[in-house]
């Protein structure tokens, strides 16, 4: 059983219509060179997952994932500091990253946002450097990647006070049915993990259902939250696609209407180029 909680998941059928894993950390997944990144992506395309945002939580990983995008034509990235290191965050470390933002390949600015779980960061410098990042995404014209855990009512308002940008994500969203009505009223982009696939996640459920096209991705945040049968075993980006069937059953449709609005919902967001064939 040990040996089996190590191995990866089986890569499953291909999906009937090619998706975007919205957000996944490549680094964490363990590649290292271009030619992991490339292996990676190919098991992801075995599956239908044809692209990656492959997102920072610190300097070292904001450089690491502008590079590798530059690597691989089906890899983009994130960049940002995560709440959790937000702790002594500086004009050296926003200088840094607002270079790293305006790359080309870099497609939003996240995750940034609050994490009241862990207690690595005081609030209020979370909640600073929270503002920061919003006023980058503002000023790039680039979607803004949301990090909520445990912190609902202080993410709204702050996102009120300081004018949204015009694209908000979502990332694992953890919320239930109120708070997703909230965002989706806000115009805000939902992104489903492998959470979503988990049995007891009733209010997760309910926010599933509720959220309209448009307004939902998929993602694996990869290595973690590896999605139902395979949960505690290590997740790579192919692992979205068992989320995005289990979505569709979640939601009562087929699986290449759930996978052609999570694939029109990620171009449009991220502003990727459009991709018709499956």
């Amino acid at each position: 059983m040990g040996d089996e909680k190590r191995e990866l998941p089986p890569v499953p059928d291909r999906l009937p219509v090619t998706v975007v894993d919205a957000h996944t950390h490549l680094d964490a997944c363990g590649a290292v060179t271009a030619a992991e990144v490339t292996a990676m992506v190919d098991r992801a395309e075995r599956a239908g997952v044809a692209r990656v945002v492959t997102v920072a939580d610190d300097l070292a990983s904001a450089r690491w994932v502008t590079e590798a995008a530059g690597w691989d034509p089906r890899v983009f990235a994130a960049v940002a500091i995560h709440p959790t290191r937000t702790k002594g965050f500086g004009e050296a470390e926003k200088s840094e990253v607002e270079r790293l933002a305006g790359h080309e390949r870099v497609v939003a600015v996240g995750e940034t946002g609050l994490d009241y779980y862990w207690d690595y960061s005081p609030h209020d410098a979370q909640q600073e450097a929270f503002r920061w990042h919003i006023d980058l995404a503002k000023r790039l014209d680039k979607p803004l990647m949301i990090h909520d855990r445990d912190a609902h009512d202080d993410v709204l308002r702050i996102l009120a006070e300081e004018d949204a940008p015009n694209a908000v994500i979502f990332h694992c969203f953890s919320g239930d049915a109120e708070m997703a009505r909230k965002c989706v009223d806000a115009g805000y982009v939902l992104s489903f993990a492998g959470t979503v696939t988990f049995k007891n996640a009733k209010g997760l459920h309910e926010a599933a259902r509720l959220c309209p096209p448009g307004q939902y991705l998929v993602e694996t945040d990869a290595p973690f939250l590896t999605p139902h049968p395979f949960r505690g075993r290590p997740n790579e980006p192919y692992c979205a696609a068992y989320t995005v069937r289990h979505l569709a059953a979640l939601r009562g449709e087929a699986v290449h209407e759930v996978a052609e609005s999570v694939r029109t919902t990620a171009e449009r967001v991220y502003r990727l180029p459009s991709v018709t064939t499956g």
